[in-house]
């Protein structure tokens, strides 16, 4: 992992972050090994919002807002041991992004589900696509020279804080009323701020690019484009 790519989280200067960076460090635990723990963290969760969904007990919820923190604990300290620690791998990257990506789905489609609603579901697997775009759109940016974006409004610690706060009021919701409509409300919430930083991102990309100097561009029609073969 680079440093470059980290994104910015002010709980990284805390001092019990930095007394836990240090004991990972002491240990055997590799960066890698923590990134694929956010993932288990993460089915974890999903499982515990699926299983609200047959049996709507708020001891599910508690369960999925724990391991939904643990998970960002874990995409927190897989990058500090890195780093910080100089235990960083050459392959650091892919397990950096590829759990993250099952991590997303495995919650936001658990969460559709808790939902309890005909079109819960749906809602759970838009808002896991869209998640699944923010980080395309940023790695897509970075391929092409713009620099490495986390902007929000949804960004991935935005999205969790906000399914963190709905699962504990909806824990609420379910002891007074036995209604579930928070989680519907709070997808549709998630899915409108993540499509709003698909589209920030994307812009500020177009923005980068098009501010870029002219370069000298190739006579051939496919390559004006930056596609070097169409042919199927």
């Amino acid at each position: 992992m680079h440093a470059t790519n980290r994104r910015e989280l002010k709980t990284r200067k805390r001092a019990w972050v930095a007394y836990l960076t240090r004991r990972l460090v002491a240990t055997n635990i590799t960066p890698n090994q923590i990134s694929l723990i956010s993932m288990v963290c993460a089915v974890l969760s999903g499982l515990s919002f699926y299983s609200f969904s047959h049996q709507p007990h708020w001891v599910w919820l508690v369960l999925a807002a724990i391991f939904i923190q643990l998970r960002l604990l874990c995409n927190m300290m897989d990058g500090l041991v890195a780093v910080e620690g100089g235990k960083g791998t050459k392959s650091g990257e892919l397990f950096n992004d590829i759990p993250d990506r099952f991590a997303d789905i495995f919650i936001l489609l658990g969460a559709g589900y808790a939902a309890s609603s005909n079109w819960g579901a749906a809602l759970g697997c838009s808002a896991a696509m869209l998640a699944v775009m923010t980080a395309y759109i940023r790695t897509l940016g970075g391929s092409l020279g713009a620099p490495i974006s986390f902007m929000g409004p949804m960004a991935k610690q935005h999205r969790m804080g906000a399914l963190t706060a709905i699962s504990l009021l909806a824990i609420a919701e379910t002891l007074l009323w036995n209604s579930h409509w928070l989680l519907l409300i709070g997808l549709l919430l998630i899915i409108a701020g993540t499509l709003w930083t698909c589209y920030r991102r994307a812009a500020a990309i177009y923005h980068f690019l098009e501010q870029q100097p002219d370069k000298q561009v190739d006579k051939q029609p496919n390559k004006q484009r930056g596609r070097e073969n169409d042919v199927v």
